[in-house]
């Protein structure tokens, strides 16, 4: 089980990366444009706000693969919490599909992490 929780961890940290890549730099195009259903119009007014998402999103990412790298227990928990967390905010109070994206593979991560300890 130790396993499976490490590959889920270093699968959300994969889509944390993606999620930052989305947010810095591709809020204004048409990939992101059309991922975060929006207008350019909106977006180029949004483009810092969401770089600022995208930084914290990195964060995320980058504290999951300390995690992996060091092995300890108490780091990869402490990181999948906060993407549980930031998850379930965002999927009620921005957009339900991140309930799914970020706070499910979470929440499955954290189990898998507990049963292995």
């Amino acid at each position: 089980m130790p396993l499976i929780a490490n590959i889920l961890i270093g699968l959300i940290a994969v889509i944390h990366v993606w999620i930052l890549v989305l947010e810095m730099f591709l809020w204004t195009h048409p990939i992101g444009l059309k991922i975060f259903r929006q207008s350019a119009q909106v977006a180029q007014h949004s483009k810092v706000l969401a770089a600022n998402q995208g930084l914290y999103n990195g964060f995320l990412a980058a504290g999951l693969v300390w995690g992996l790298m060091e092995g300890e227990q108490a780091i990869k928990l402490f990181f999948v919490v906060c993407v549980l967390l930031a998850g379930i905010y965002g999927g009620l109070t921005a957009k339900r599909t991140i309930l799914y994206v970020q706070a499910l593979p979470a929440l499955l991560t954290l189990l898998a992490l507990l049963i292995a300890h």
